[in-house]
């Protein structure tokens, strides 16, 4: 696979002299850990789904990612082929992209919500050697979608099931045999290990065009947003990292992956999110750092209070994904004795703006935070001139942490010459530095921290015969920040409801997490006289009652 990460070779001078590039690998960082603290417990991960905890140290750890990375040699996986992993917060996650990270493959995390269309696109057009699935993952059959699917991925050689005891599962293929001490393994662990600025990980988001666009990242963008952003957090080898926040999206990945194994802590995973049992672990693992959208606060916020149960260990909680409601930043305060920190960031970038653990509570409710070390925001006009302060514009941000450009399309990497890159938001920031979003220029919801992709939903709903026009939009929710309704006009003669909406976007394999929640039935749109859809006028109409 050739990879076109474009922004990285002008970024590196300058990141280096700053000491924002560390040039080193995950590698570098599992090899400390292991000599300095072999017996410390490094990963504990626990399956709601199975039922089950399994436990590594760092030597427990290293072992098995090596046993893993032969593994996957053994299935022709080299430097620069990309494994597809579809899995939720299991151990098999983590170890796979140290594995990969071992013989010089790239991790390509997929979305556990995703299914056919999804999946066939990004698996394609990241030309994947490997895929990677659960056998079956909160009653849905992962391992009959792929095998269903295998004839339309020709990039794909294997189909490696976890939970599966045949031929193809992970434990035969992968974890069972003791691949470490085959005569060629040191040579296989060693020979193609990758540089810092080689392309570790591919992670799709959804814009506007109607299409994921694949995100690469190296060793250096990653772990240069880790360290800035453990630093502001003020966190170390002692602190217990649980990551219920799906590790398929940047915020699970950075910081419940590879911060934990930079800060040689302990991080433990939950792989159904459940705010009883997130208690219960919290308190049985003494866990003191966690950060997620705005669902999971809230949820965890009321279960404490309702039940009286309380997470002493808990220090910080980063809340990013959505704004946090005034009110529930008070009750966690209360309830949980908790820091809560805002924070806003992309799967481009990781991390970009947060308040500090010394802030007033204010702040978290009234902004988005400041820029982390290496990074810099401006906001600008539509021509690119600085907006006064507290006015809004487009924000852009330049920063170590960016990300190396999207896969096979740098056309659209909204970067400049001067390293300035085009978020798609639009903010205001104070005369402190603190931004604080307001909206989005680009066509996204925000669903509980889950992107939408409003135009290729609005693509398909074209298809349907009764659908004149279409357009998706939000509409404000207490738990999760936004939901979806489509806006419809039909076409006359014709019906259209909320369940024939439904069948059909499952008919045409849409995850269920994308489909709007509500629809509503116009005669018209309200429109610009060029006849564009203002999309303002439709929200605004939804959340007065008028539609």
């Amino acid at each position: 696979m050739e990879f076109d990460a474009v922004l990285l070779p002008g970024r590196r001078a300058e990141s280096i002299a700053n000491g924002y590039w560390h040039d080193r690998t995950i590698n570098d960082y599992l090899q400390d850990c292991v000599e300095q603290h072999p017996d410390k417990l490094a990963l504990t991960a626990i399956s709601l789904d199975a039922n089950g905890t399994r436990r590594f140290t760092y030597r427990e750890l290293t072992q098995m990612t090596d046993r893993i990375a032969v593994g996957l040699s053994r299935l022709g996986v080299g430097k620069g082929d990309v494994v597809a992993m579809q899995l939720p917060n299991w151990w098999q996650f983590s170890l796979l992209y140290l594995a990969c990270s071992r013989i010089g493959a790239v991790l390509n995390p997929l979305m556990h919500i995703f299914r056919e269309r999804e999946l066939k696109f990004m698996v394609n057009h990241a030309e994947a050697k490997v895929l990677v699935v659960p056998k079956t993952f909160r009653g849905f059959d992962y391992e009959g979608m792929a095998m269903n699917l295998r004839p339309e991925l020709p990039s794909v050689q294997h189909v490696v099931v976890v939970g599966s005891k045949a031929r193809h599962g992970f434990d035969a293929l992968l974890s069972g045999p003791e691949w470490e001490n085959e005569p060629d393994a040191a040579a296989i662990l060693t020979q193609h290990r990758p540089g810092a600025d080689d392309v570790t990980q591919i992670l799709y988001t959804s814009g506007t065009t109607g299409e994921p666009k694949g995100v690469q990242h190296s060793a250096n963008t990653l772990v240069s947003n880790i360290v800035a952003y453990a630093e502001r957090m003020h966190l170390g080898a002692d602190d217990v990292v649980l990551m219920a926040s799906p590790m398929a999206h940047q915020t699970g990945f950075l910081y419940g992956l590879v911060m934990p194994i930079v800060l040689q802590a302990h991080v433990v995973l939950q792989d159904i999110w459940e705010a009883k049992r997130a208690i219960e672990i919290i308190n049985a693992e003494k866990v003191s750092f966690t950060m997620a959208s705005t669902p999971f606060l809230t949820d965890l916020t009321r279960t404490v209070i309702e039940t009286g149960q309380s997470v002493p260990s808990l220090k910080t909680f980063v809340c990013a994904g959505a704004p946090i409601p005034g009110p529930l930043v008070e009750q966690a305060r209360n309830g949980l004795g908790t820091k809560i920190i805002s924070a806003w960031g992309m799967t481009e970038n990781g991390a970009v703006t947060t308040t500090c653990p010394e802030d007033d509570d204010v702040l978290s409710v009234t902004t988005d935070g400041r820029a982390l070390p290496g990074v810099q925001v401006k906001v600008v006009d539509f021509d690119g001139k600085d907006m006064p302060v507290g006015e809004v514009g487009q924000l852009l941000v330049r920063c170590c942490s960016n990300f190396g450009g999207y896969l096979k399309r740098p056309h659209l990497n909204a970067t400049d010459a001067d390293g300035w890159f085009e978020t798609g938001d639009m903010a205001s920031v104070n005369k402190d530095g603190y931004i604080r979003i307001s909206g989005r220029s680009k066509d996204v919801i925000i669903r509980g921290g889950e992107n939408i992709p409003v135009f290729e939903i609005e693509s398909l709903l074209y298809k349907h015969p009764a659908v004149a026009q279409v357009a998706i939009v939000s509409y404000a929710d207490e738990r999760l920040g936004e939901r979806a309704c489509a806006v419809a006009v039909l076409n006359e003669g014709t019906r259209f409801d909320m369940d024939t909406m439904v069948q059909f976007l499952r008919e045409q394999r849409v995850a269920p997490q994308y489909m709007p929640e509500r629809l509503v039935i116009v005669a018209s749109m309200p429109a610009t006289p060029s006849g564009k859809v203002q999309k303002f006028r439709l929200r605004d109409m939804l959340r007065d009652g008028l539609i």
